[in-house]
């Protein structure tokens, strides 16, 4: 599916609603999410500093949270965040101007499916709920296989439907009569909010993501279940 549904690719499309929603899709997003965005967060950044990276790649890194919180708690670490839309990443950049973080963090516009990077230098990427704004998830996912090294891994983030019904009847109805109005009304961009809870439920499931993780080729793929199942980290690496 595509925000907008016009003769344009998900990829064009895409990057079209995140340049709109830019300005609000900070306050939206931790006030939709209850703030529980930030938790997750936080738990993606433990996984990640354990892996004791010095090279990391924030791809789909939007307004630069996840960045951020690596470059303050892995020292060692320098990060590079990519993000299709440029409305995005000027607010990212203000952020990490303000924080003093310039050194630690290099921001980029590019494309998920045709990374501007040479073969096997990364220590991680990461994903924030961008996965499933991929125009070609398969494709996305080997760009970052080619991407790392030897032993690198991949950390993902990403929403997904509830298995619990009772779980899911309640995050179903929020999304339908709270996100999705009170986010295309804020936003002052429906469509984008209508796509927004729309693709989750669209998304594959758990069990696809990591056949597909293992398909491009990373080995033994896990996922830890967050909130009941609302979202995912999913982790592998590169042989």
């Amino acid at each position: 599916m595509k925000p907008y549904n016009t003769e344009k690719s998900k990829k064009d499309e895409v990057r079209r609603m995140f340049d709109n929603i830019a300005p609000t899709y900070d306050k939206l997003n931790h006030m939709l999410s209850l703030s529980i965005d930030k938790i997750w967060r936080r738990r993606v950044v433990r996984v990640v500093r354990r892996m004791k990276p010095e090279r990391i790649m924030d791809l789909a890194t939007g307004t630069g949270d996840l960045a951020i919180k690596m470059a303050k708690r892995i020292p060692k670490a320098r990060i590079m965040g990519v993000d299709l839309s440029e409305n995005m990443l000027a607010i990212a950049a203000d952020k990490v101007r303000r924080l003093g973080l310039d050194d630690k963090i290099a921001l980029y516009q590019g494309d998920a499916e045709q990374l501007d990077i040479a073969d096997g230098v990364l220590d991680v990427v990461t994903v924030a709920f961008g996965v499933r704004n991929f125009g070609n998830i398969e494709k996305g996912l080997s760009e970052i296989w080619r991407s790392l090294r030897s032993g690198g891994h991949i950390v993902i983030l990403e929403f997904s439907t509830p298995r619990n019904w009772l779980v899911r009847k309640v995050y179903q109805f929020y999304s339908q009569h709270v996100m999705k109005p009170v986010g295309g009304f804020v936003s002052k961009d429906r469509k984008a909010y209508d796509y927004l809870p729309d693709s989750i439920v669209e998304f594959s499931s758990p069990s696809e993501v990591l056949a597909l993780m293992e398909k491009v080729g990373f080995k033994e793929p896990r996922r830890r279940s967050q909130s009941f199942g609302i979202a995912q980290i999913y982790i592998a690496q590169k042989p």
